[in-house]
């Protein structure tokens, strides 16, 4: 028999063809990555190249160790001060804004009270013949330098005349903070006298050596101070 052939099926050729919306999608996505890549590699770039960038570099050498000072002091109290600091300083014959500047400055520090117990001599403890009662001379406390705090110290305000401003601009150490540092440190010293710190570093330090001595089996403590408070 002889075998009868078809002919194949042709598309109709008024029938739209679908479009293919995933090679759409396909383009949209690599020219995203294109210019995300062109993004990126240009901040690279221009971080790399950039002239007006800053880079810290620290050349500071090592720390040298100079002394070693063994402490015999008991730090019995610490006062806490803060300053206000109105420093003025005018020309003779010109105007403020002109020549002339004034600076308010806020101090903030403290200063330690202490005990020497370096300076205790050697009749410095007595002791009963019964072992009851010790009896210890001590001299008075001292106040250490005050010690200002960097980060909470700092210039409130500031006016500054012409030629100041000028000056500044000119010079190599604008703004030099060193009076201003010296005059806090001053003035929080002598509050620090006439205030009740060592007072109370005395009565701390009794206390302590009471408790101290007490514990140790004594039953009665004796303290006495050498010197002028």
């Amino acid at each position: 028999m002889d075998r009868q052939t078809r002919p194949l099926p042709t598309p109709d050729t008024d029938e739209p063809v679908p479009r293919r919306p995933r090679r759409g999608w396909r383009l949209l996505a690599g020219l995203l990555f294109v210019i995300l890549l062109v993004v990126v590699g240009a901040r690279l770039t221009w971080s790399w190249l950039n002239p007006l960038g800053e880079e810290t570099i620290d050349r500071s050498s090592p720390v040298l160790l100079k002394s070693i000072q063994n402490l015999s002091r008991y730090e019995a109290a610490t006062g806490n001060f803060q300053v206000i600091v109105d420093l003025e300083k005018d020309a003779n014959f010109l105007p403020d804004a002109i020549k002339g500047t004034r600076t308010l400055f806020v101090g903030v520090g403290n200063v330690d009270a202490y005990v020497d117990f370096s300076r205790l001599s050697k009749d410095a403890i007595t002791v009963s013949p019964d072992g009851k009662i010790v009896t210890v001379r001590l001299p008075h406390a001292q106040l250490e330098k005050p010690n200002l705090d960097n980060r909470k110290s700092y210039v409130f305000a500031q006016q500054r005349g012409l030629f100041d401003r000028v000056s500044d601009f000119l010079s190599s150490s604008p703004g030099n903070q060193q009076e201003l540092y010296m005059l806090a440190e001053q003035k929080i010293a002598d509050t620090a006298a006439s205030s009740d710190l060592r007072n109370r570093a005395d009565q701390n330090t009794k206390a302590t050596l009471e408790g101290m001595l007490k514990a140790l089996g004594f039953t009665t403590v004796v303290i006495e101070y050498s010197g002028e408070p």
